[in-house]
């Protein structure tokens, strides 16, 4: 059984910075990139950065330089460390992972920046 778990989101002032963690099970050896979506109020859901087996990162535009993905083989983990976040970057972020044709999706959680 496949399971995606996020944590670490909360309220934060701009300018600051959070760490979300994604533990995945059951799915991580076999899915060639693990995924961070993000989807804000009234907008389309859009891939914020991946990760693939071997840890080469790629990052949307918006979010390159501030965001950095990694992974933990051993806890079967992904992260995704957010520093300079701004207003625009409150959303809800969503862990997900593919194999094959099969998507699979965490249950999100709630970043918020404001002052």
């Amino acid at each position: 059984q496949v399971q995606l778990v996020e944590s670490g989101g909360g309220l934060v002032q701009p300018g600051g910075s959070l760490r979300l963690s994604c533990f995945a099970s059951g799915i991580f050896e076999s899915a060639n990139f693990m995924d961070w979506y993000r989807q804000a109020p009234g907008k389309q859901r859009e891939l914020v950065a991946s990760i693939g087996r071997f840890r080469e990162p790629n990052y949307s535009d918006s979010v390159r330089g501030r965001f950095t993905v990694s992974r933990d083989n051993v806890r079967q983990a992904v992260y995704l460390q957010m520093t300079s976040l701004k207003p625009e970057d409150t959303a809800v972020y969503y862990c997900h992972a593919q194999r094959g044709t099969d998507e699979f999706w965490g249950q999100g959680t709630q970043v918020t920046v404001s002052s």
